[in-house]
């Protein structure tokens, strides 16, 4: 069975909470958003961070991504790639606001 990992892991960004960079950048909303916990086999958002939009600027700028096109990023490449047709689809959905 193939390891799954989760945005912060692949992107080492320390974003986490507890994460070494999570006390001078804040922690990252993908990373507490248990509402997609277990999609494409992920903890949190991990593994559908293009589907968490944050609830305010402030948190928006805290994700590692913020301004990026999810189809250029490397990472969601790496889960459409192995999650092949049954990932949680980048585009056709609008993001889901973070609450929790």
């Amino acid at each position: 069975m193939q390891h799954k990992i989760n945005c912060w892991q692949f992107k080492n960004c320390g974003r986490e909470p507890g994460g070494v960079m999570a006390d001078i950048h804040g922690i990252c909303p993908v990373t507490t958003a248990m509402r997609f916990d277990g999609l494409n086999g992920g903890q949190k958002g991990g593994r559908v961070c293009w589907k968490v939009k944050a609830n305010s600027l402030a948190n928006a700028r805290q994700m590692c991504c913020f301004g990026i096109n999810c189809h250029t990023c490397d990472f969601h490449r790496r889960v459409t790639f192995e999650e092949a047709d049954q990932a949680t689809p980048a585009l056709g959905a609008e993001p889901l606001e973070v609450t929790d």
